[in-house]
């Protein structure tokens, strides 16, 4: 276990270094080729200084995780003999969820790659319609999935104090809809310098923990390429933010997180660890809700809520270092409910 504790280590920082080596030579190209940021009209007025922003940043831990997450699984595939004879663990089936994870990851940021590419070449914040957005989600959503089906992986989800449930075919059903749901609560998340990345690393580092406690060192090392890569990432991204993740990151985000959750057979956990998503998604929701409702009254100042903090006054390292604290609360409570409520063999 001790050698399993330094690899991982190890996976972290060479993340973190693959990725904020990247930005020493992406963010300049970027500005090279003006892939810059055309900032919305309706969100907050001082944003503006922030136009011409290079985007696409993404790429930085797009490349990290991947490569990262590929040589530490060989690795643990290779090496793995022992653990699966001490501990029971199926590692065929763990390495299953990491790829096609990494796979569910690479398609949603594709999606936010020619997303992106859209707003950029034609100088405006359109990009994809939100409708061509949910088809091609679903899409790699359903990919996942069925990759998850075809290789035996079961239909079965674990919540912690209840045991090992069998929802059949439901659990296609409700997963689509949780990943999609998810992706797009990371990608509105993506409106303040720093914030999705902190987040995502807390998140990271809770299902890092989670997955330890659980044998599930393959996932173990995932998570841990996650957070480093994201601390790489803030190294260019944290405010004043020399460059923005875009939707290329904050939809790869999206599926990570949900990789993550997945791979341990936990997405349960996405409710607490993905805490600051989900509020930052129904509170959207409620906003265009209530103002259809009473005829344009708000709810918020602005939505999504980190703008509404905005508006009252709040600097955006504040509201990063807030979130990003109720996250981290979040992530203990998620880890001591596997610790205490988790008492079987997920795998």
């Amino acid at each position: 276990m001790v050698v399993y504790g330094i690899w991982t280590f190890c996976a972290a920082i060479l993340a973190f270094a693959i990725s904020a080596v990247t930005g020493k030579f992406l963010i300049p190209y970027l500005h090279k080729i003006n892939f810059g940021q055309t900032i919305l009209d309706i969100g907050p007025s001082w944003h503006k200084k922030k136009q011409g922003t290079p985007v696409m940043g993404g790429i930085m831990f797009i490349v990290a995780i991947t490569v990262v997450t590929i040589i530490s699984t060989v690795i643990y595939i290779l090496t793995g003999n022992d653990f699966i004879n001490t501990y029971r663990a199926d590692i065929s089936s763990e390495t299953v969820y990491i790829f096609a994870g990494l796979g569910l990851a690479l398609a949603n940021g594709l999606i936010g790659f020619i997303d992106d590419y859209t707003k950029v070449v034609r100088k405006r914040n359109k990009g994809l319609s939100a409708w061509q957005k949910l088809v091609l989600q679903f899409a790699a959503a359903g990919a996942y999935l069925a990759v998850l089906g075809v290789s035996g992986c079961g239909t079965k989800t674990a919540i912690p104090f209840v045991g090992m449930v069998d929802l059949g075919f439901f659990y296609y059903i409700i997963s689509a809809v949780v990943i999609v749901g998810v992706v797009n609560a990371v990608n509105l998340t993506d409106g303040v310098d720093g914030l999705v990345g902190s987040i995502t690393f807390f998140v990271a580092v809770a299902v890092m923990l989670i997955a330890s406690a659980l044998y599930c060192l393959g996932v173990t090392a995932l998570s841990a390429a996650i957070a480093g890569a994201c601390l790489g990432f803030l190294v260019w991204n944290f405010h004043p933010a020399k460059v923005f993740m875009g939707d290329t990151g904050s939809l790869f985000l999206g599926g990570a997180v949900c990789a993550m959750a997945f791979a341990v057979k936990l997405p349960i956990l996405l409710i607490p660890l993905g805490i600051v998503y989900l509020c930052d998604m129904f509170s959207v929701i409620l906003q265009v809700g209530y103002f259809k409702l009473t005829h344009g009254k708000r709810l918020f100042k602005m939505s999504p809520i980190h703008h509404h903090f905005e508006m009252c006054g709040w600097s955006e390292v504040k509201i990063v270092a807030v979130f990003s604290a109720v996250t981290a609360v979040f992530g203990l409570i998620s880890f001591l409910l596997v610790t205490f409520g988790v008492k079987f063999s997920i795998y």
